[in-house]
C-alpha cells in the first residue's frame, strides 16, 4: 500500500509544507487501526456464528438427537420389560411357589442393592445426563430382578425334583375310611363347644365313627407323641417333614410308638371318646409351619372330584363340635 503523505498550509510563506507525524502519533494510529480491525472482526464472527452453523456442529447435533431418540426407545422397551418381569414375579409367588408350598420371595431381596449412592456420578457430566442415568437405573433394576428370579426358578426346580418324595409325606387322605365313617360332625373354624356352650375356634375336623374303628396316618412321617394330652385324651402326633404335622385325638387305643416311622394308610390307633369328648369320634388336625390349617384341603388323594367337593361342604358346617 502507498504510504500516505500529509501537508499543511503556511500563511507566512503562502505555500504547503510537508508534515512529518511524530513517532507516538504513528504508534497510536497503528494501535487504533488494529483495535478497529479486531472489533470489526469479532463482530463479524459473532454475527456469522449466530447465522451460520458449521457442518461439524450440524453433524454433532444430529448425532446427539439420534442418541436421545435411541435412549428414549430403549427406556420404553425397558418399561415393557419391567412390566413383564412383574407378571412373572406374581406367577412365581402366587402359582409356582404356591404349588410347592414355598414362601414368596421377600420384596427386600428382590430390590436389594439397586441404585446405590454414588453409583451414577460418572454419568452426571455426559450429554443428556438425566436420560442416560434414568435408563441406566432401569437396566440395573432389570438385571437385579432377572438374577433373583433365576435363583427362584432354581429353587422351584429343586423342589420339583424332590416332589415325588415330598408327595409321600404330605397328609392327603382321610384318617377314617369311608366304610367306617358315619359323618363329619364338625368342620374347621369357629364352632359352639359341646360342653361349655361357648363359641370357640375348632382347629380340626371331627370324624364320627364307632369305638374301635381304625384311624390311619395320612402321610409318611415320624411319630413324635403318643400320650394323653389335655382335652384331646389319648393322642398321636406325626411329624411328616416339609413343615407338616398331623394330630389324631380321642383315641381308645394306640398302635404306634414314639420314634416309629409310619407310612400313609398305616393304622396308628382306634377311635374312642377319651378326653373332652361327648361321643366316639376322631378329632384330626393338620399343622403347617406349626400353624393350624383346614384339613379338608388335603383330602384329595383318595377322593373323586365330587367326593372332595362334598367333603369341603360338610367340613364347612357351623354346628356344634364333639370336643
Amino acid at each position: 500500500m502507498k504510504k500516505k503523505v500529509y501537508f499543511r498550509y503556511n500563511p507566512n510563506t503562502l505555500s504547503y509544507e510537508r508534515v512529518y507525524p511524530k513517532a507516538k502519533d504513528r504508534i497510536f494510529s497503528v494501535i487504533r487501526h488494529l483495535a478497529s480491525g479486531i472489533i470489526i472482526g469479532f463482530g463479524i464472527f459473532w454475527i456469522l456464528s449466530k447465522v451460520y452453523t458449521s457442518p461439524l456442529k450440524i453433524e454433532q447435533e444430529k448425532q446427539l438427537q439420534l442418541m436421545n431418540t435411541q435412549y428414549e426407545l430403549l427406556s420404553k422397551r425397558m418399561d415393557d420389560a419391567v412390566e413383564v418381569i412383574g407378571d412373572i414375579q406374581q406367577r412365581d409367588d402366587n402359582m409356582y411357589r404356591a404349588i410347592f408350598h414355598a414362601d414368596p420371595v421377600p420384596s427386600s431381596i428382590r430390590v436389594s442393592g439397586v441404585g446405590a449412592a454414588g453409583r451414577y456420578e460418572e454419568l452426571m457430566n455426559t450429554p443428556s445426563a438425566n436420560l442416560i442415568i434414568s435408563t441406566s437405573k432401569k437396566m440395573d433394576y432389570i438385571s437385579k430382578q432377572l438374577y433373583v428370579q433365576s435363583n427362584s426358578f432354581d429353587d422351584i426346580l429343586e423342589l420339583a425334583k424332590n416332589q415325588q418324595e415330598r408327595i409321600k409325606h404330605i397328609p392327603s387322605i382321610q384318617p377314617i375310611s369311608n366304610k367306617d365313617l358315619n359323618k363329619l360332625s364338625s368342620g374347621y373354624g369357629m364352632r359352639i363347644h359341646p360342653i361349655y356352650g361357648t363359641l370357640k375356634f375348632h382347629s380340626g375336623i371331627d370324624f364320627t365313627a364307632k369305638t374301635g374303628a381304625p384311624a390311619y396316618v395320612t402321610g409318611k412321617g415320624k411319630v413324635i407323641l403318643v400320650d394323653w394330652k389335655s382335652g384331646y385324651g389319648r393322642c398321636v402326633i406325626v411329624d411328616h417333614g416339609y413343615d407338616y404335622k398331623t394330630l389324631y385325638a380321642h383315641l381308645s387305643k394306640y398302635n404306634v410308638r414314639v420314634g416309629q416311622t409310619v407310612e400313609r394308610g398305616q393304622k396308628i390307633g382306634e377311635v374312642g371318646s377319651t378326653g373332652t369328648s361327648t361321643s366316639p369320634h376322631l378329632h384330626y388336625e393338620v399343622l403347617y409351619k406349626d400353624r393350624h390349617d383346614n384339613p379338608a384341603k388335603y383330602f384329595f388323594m383318595d377322593l373323586t372330584a365330587e367326593e372332595y367337593d362334598q367333603i369341603l361342604r360338610l367340613a364347612a358346617n357351623h354346628g356344634q363340635t364333639m370336643d
